[in-house]
């Protein structure tokens, strides 16, 4: 399900009532924690990036677009927060995989960057917020190119 909203705005207004509240959570908590990636729509979802001025290689799937790093998108049966950074760092992952079971009562419904919440109360911001402080954007930066590396061999 991809929205065709063009603003952050546009996305909220179209977005469910009762989920407009823990998206508007989501995305403040980004703004707090992720002032050196540009936030905008990619996808049809919101989205947090590495800005092409910053690092003008892209995105290797596609160059013109800027290196995708959070986004956050109400889904039909779901909220979910996809976090690139967690998908390419393993000790990240683990360390979130551990914590998670203390901060929600729900089980974890996880892919492989993308988190799941079916219910909102369901939500563990202060985990979330936690797990956006664990990747800088030069770390993030570094990694992508270190996996990329391993791609090319």
């Amino acid at each position: 399900m991809q929205s065709q909203a063009k603003t952050i705005e546009e996305y909220l207004v179209e977005t469910p009532e009762d989920r407009r509240e823990a998206l508007t959570k989501l995305i403040n908590l980004c703004r707090k924690h992720l002032g050196e990636f540009e936030e905008k729509m990619t996808y049809g979802m919101i989205g947090f990036v590495v800005p092409l001025k910053v690092y003008p290689k892209g995105y290797h799937v596609n160059p013109n677009q800027a290196l995708p790093f959070i986004n956050i998108a109400s889904q039909k049966n779901f909220i979910a927060f996809y976090h690139m950074g967690i998908y390419g760092n393993e000790e990240i992952l683990n360390w979130f995989v551990n914590e998670y079971p203390k901060h929600s009562k729900s089980k974890l419904d996880m892919g492989k960057s993308c988190i799941r919440f079916k219910k909102t109360s369901d939500i563990p911001y202060v985990l979330l917020e936690e797990l956006l402080t664990k990747i800088s954007l030069k770390g993030y930066i570094e990694k992508y190119e270190e996996i990329l590396l391993k791609l090319k061999k």
